[in-house]
């Protein structure tokens, strides 16, 4: 068995994951086949949860945390009723109240006239729900993981609650831990962390998972995460 697939094997596994952001939209996934939630609430909390996915992953739970309990763990609901917090203190790191409130407020213009993020192609989150100028050349990797969380449907770590997007489809979300395991393996020779580099990357990816590249980022990132060779 390739290396890359031993420790795609190894890693996606919900035990590697029990103090990590996808735990609030997998939550929202188990009320919701108890039908005490929506899969607006599922995608509410997985894009806002994504979104402050950035540092210590148990900086990260905290502050996802703290959002959540803003929104009552009503997530949906607190989006539609348009009454958010919008200060300028943190949130997490130099995310701000204020940033997230914007997010908000896309997030509630959007679902007045759709029901699913799911028909939104990667590079619209950026403009219609982040709020951000168009960027050709970015990684977007918020976006990418968070499509990974609710695309892929293998039963372990990710949702698979969306149904209308092929996992082969999907491009690996290019952190620091992914794009230095790949250099330091030869997957990649790029050092700009752009989408270039994630598509390449990638595509590589898709010779060795065919028709579901992202159960390499398990491997690339849990991996360059723990530091070892």
């Amino acid at each position: 068995m390739n290396s890359l697939q031993e420790l795609a094997e190894k890693y996606n596994h919900t035990d590697y994951f029990k103090y990590d952001p996808i735990i609030f939209p997998r939550h929202f996934k188990d009320l919701w086949l108890k039908g005490k939630a929506s899969l607006m609430d599922i995608e509410i909390s997985g894009i806002l949860c994504a979104h402050l996915a950035w540092g210590r992953r148990e900086m990260i739970v905290r502050d996802c945390n703290k959002l959540m309990d803003e929104m009552e763990w009503r997530p949906y609901h607190y989006v539609m009723a348009g009454n958010y917090r919008s200060d300028h203190t943190s949130l997490h790191r130099t995310i701000k109240w204020s940033e997230i409130s914007t997010i908000l407020k896309n997030l509630k213009e959007y679902y007045s006239g759709n029901s699913s993020l799911e028909m939104l192609e990667p590079e619209e989150y950026r403009e219609r729900i982040f709020g951000r100028k168009k960027n050709p050349k970015a990684a977007n990797k918020k976006i990418h993981m968070f499509r990974r969380w609710m695309v892929r449907s293998d039963g372990k770590v990710d949702l698979g609650v969306w149904k209308n997007i092929s996992p082969e489809s999907l491009i690996i979300p290019l952190d620091v831990h992914v794009h230095r395991m790949a250099l330091e393996m030869g997957i990649t020779q790029r050092k700009s962390s752009d989408i270039t580099t994630a598509t390449e990357i990638t595509d590589y990816l898709k010779a060795i998972f065919p028709g579901d590249p992202c159960l390499g980022d398990f491997a690339l990132f849990a991996y360059g995460a723990s530091g070892k060779k």
